[in-house]
């Protein structure tokens, strides 16, 4: 990037997609369901994928799965989702496909259940982001206690595709978790 600010990642020339991702999103808090439906659908597509790829992919990600409308999502049909196998836009694994229908079914009871999945997501963190400042990516653990909570309760209720480490990057992601390196512009910016 050319105006020279350090980051955890995204800086390298060609990458300005990515730095956008690291500056106006990853660590920020989101209390919105339909945001957080969508970066828990890209994050269980991203597994064994760099986030990189998924990144690239979102606009499509969007057109394929109703701009991540969960009560749409959940009501998609066979055929809707096998069609999806065909759109080289997505990451074509019909496990992760189908896994979207199916997660967003039970996000629809977890808003039922705790009002909003915000609600409930929220609670695994005391309502309150942890902020960690370490020196490099290499220090950022790849899954926590907390992680494996989340995963347990979400693979209990019925959702796939989300493992402990898949829930750390979204925790990641969404706000939860700010590992934003000490080095890093962003380390110094007040957690919204």
């Amino acid at each position: 990037m050319k105006d020279n600010k350090k980051r955890c990642f995204g800086s390298a020339p060609g990458k300005e997609f990515y730095a956008d991702y690291h500056d106006n999103e990853w660590g920020i808090p989101v209390y919105d369901d339909r945001h957080l439906f969508e970066m828990l659908i890209l994050e269980g597509s991203q597994a064994g994928l760099s986030w990189e790829t998924i990144l690239k992919r979102r606009e499509e990600y969007r057109k394929a799965f109703y701009h991540f409308d969960p009560f749409k999502v959940a009501r998609m049909t066979d055929d809707e989702l096998n069609e999806l196998l065909e759109n080289q836009g997505i990451i074509r694994n019909r496990l992760k496909i189908y896994a979207a229908r199916q997660n967003a079914s039970v996000f629809l009871q977890i808003q039922k259940d705790f009002g909003s999945f915000s609600n409930y997501l929220w609670n695994f963190v005391d309502n309150k982001p942890i902020v960690t400042r370490r020196k490099s990516l290499k220090d950022i653990p790849v899954s926590t206690p907390i992680s494996d909570a989340l995963s347990k309760d979400l693979k209990k209720r019925g959702m796939s595709f989300v493992g402990s480490t898949i829930m750390y990057a979204f925790m990641q992601a969404v706000g939860l978790v700010d590992d934003h390196l000490t080095d890093c512009w962003c380390a110094n910016q007040e957690t919204i």
